[in-house]
């Protein structure tokens, strides 16, 4: 596959942060997927002692973006961890 095609596949994808408990994380893990009109299939947190944990799954997302919302994520002041996973590509968009 081109790296042209690779940019416009969709793919499902997860992510899971793992940051110290504060009352805006939340907010500010969505905050990615919002700025890109992203709409998350799935949100999940759970907190952990002093810690939360968030997941975030899409069941397609443009491939290129996996990378950008990933990157976002790593920058939020108290996150300790981001998982990024891709599944199958769903389709080429159109």
């Amino acid at each position: 596959m081109s790296d042209f095609l690779d940019a416009e596949a969709l793919v499902a994808a997860r992510f899971t942060v793992s940051a110290d408990a504060f009352p805006g994380l939340l907010s500010r893990v969505l905050e990615p997927f919002a700025k890109r009109d992203l709409i998350p299939d799935l949100v999940r947190a759970t907190r952990e002692g002093d810690g939360m944990r968030a997941e975030v799954a899409l069941h397609a997302m443009p491939l290129g973006m996996v990378h950008l919302v990933a990157g976002n994520l790593g920058q939020i002041i108290g996150v300790r961890r981001v998982e990024a996973m891709e599944g199958r590509v769903v389709r080429l968009a159109a």
